[in-house]
């Protein structure tokens, strides 16, 4: 994640306490998979084994940030997804974005899900963003595994050079056209979904975000109800991937687990783990390992991301 959320500040929206917020009602669809975090792990340990063997980072410019496209393209590809590889330029360097779509569903009526692969030059960023990026590997991959058939068309992307200003996630939108943009109905973020000492963050929809955005945070919420995990509400601005979407007036959501911000006391009661301590202490730092990960954090939200996915998509 590029810059600090202010958590601090989401603590004092109205409601932003709990996961108890009114969820739309459920739809009559297929239930969605428990995602197996030993899977998600294993996805992990070889984002960590790229690094180590591309000089510890998988930062933008980096062979080791093109290894981990690579990789989870081979994955996908594996899988019946039709992928593709998107260039750019940045800082006199090559940054890719890997678009990934599932078979089927109304192309005018299409749920992204997104996440950056990169990680900062001082680290392997696992945690940051290895977790997102590995949790929705994970979740496109039991779509092909379960057989899910959703109503809408569904769409993955892992985005480069997040960490030096969301510059993919920019890019691709901006690549669109007026009446593709149109055919995007909703875009979820996931960015450090493991932390080692998490909480439990929805991105909040009302927070200046595009009409809609309130449903699939209620989405989320409802998710995390579903695991008797009590959530608060964050402001994330446009400090993360979606905010190229935001821009572009589509409805957007996500999770959070916390960054390099404190814990505090009422937090610590509310969701285990240390008070006074930061959510990740490895924050951008050559730390950020496969170590460096709370792995009921890592399970929830990936639980919680199918189960959004299959509500929404179907």
């Amino acid at each position: 994640m590029r810059i600090l959320i202010a958590l601090a500040a989401a603590l004092t929206v109205a409601g932003a306490t709990t996961a108890q917020a009114a969820a739309p009602p459920e739809v009559t669809a297929l239930a969605a998979p428990n995602i197996n975090v030993a899977n998600v792990q294993a996805h992990l340990n070889q984002f960590q084994s790229i690094a180590n063997a591309n000089g510890g980072s998988r930062a933008h410019g980096r062979p080791g940030y093109l290894a981990s496209v690579n990789w989870v393209k081979g994955k996908l590809d594996a899988a019946g997804f039709t992928t593709r590889v998107q260039s750019f330029t940045y800082n006199g360097a090559t940054g890719y974005n890997l678009i990934a779509d599932y078979p089927g569903g109304d192309l005018n009526n299409v749920v992204m899900l997104g996440g950056h692969l990169d990680s900062v030059t001082s680290g392997p960023g696992i945690n940051d963003n290895g977790t997102g990026s590995a949790s929705i590997l994970e979740v496109a991959l039991q779509m092909k595994a379960t057989g899910f058939q959703p109503t809408r068309h569904v769409r993955f992307a892992w985005w480069g050079a997040e960490e030096l200003g969301l510059r993919g996630s920019r890019f691709y939108v901006n690549s669109l056209s007026a009446a593709d943009k149109s055919r995007i109905k909703a875009y979820l973020n996931f960015d450090m979904t493991g932390s080692p000492n998490p909480g439990y963050f929805v991105y909040d929809g009302a927070d200046g975000q595009p009409a809609g955005s309130v449903a699939l945070q209620q989405r989320l919420q409802a998710g995390f109800t579903t695991l008797n995990v009590q959530t608060e509400l964050v402001k994330v601005g446009g400090r993360s991937d979606h905010a190229a979407f935001a821009a572009a007036n589509i409805p957007t959501g996500g999770t959070f687990t916390g960054a390099e911000q404190t814990k505090t006391t009422a937090q610590a009661r509310k969701w285990g783990g240390t008070a006074g301590q930061a959510f990740d202490r490895c924050y951008h730092r050559s730390c950020d390992t496969t170590s460096n990960v709370n792995a009921t954090a890592l399970d929830r939200n990936a639980d919680v991301i199918a189960y959004a996915l299959w509500a929404i998509a179907a």
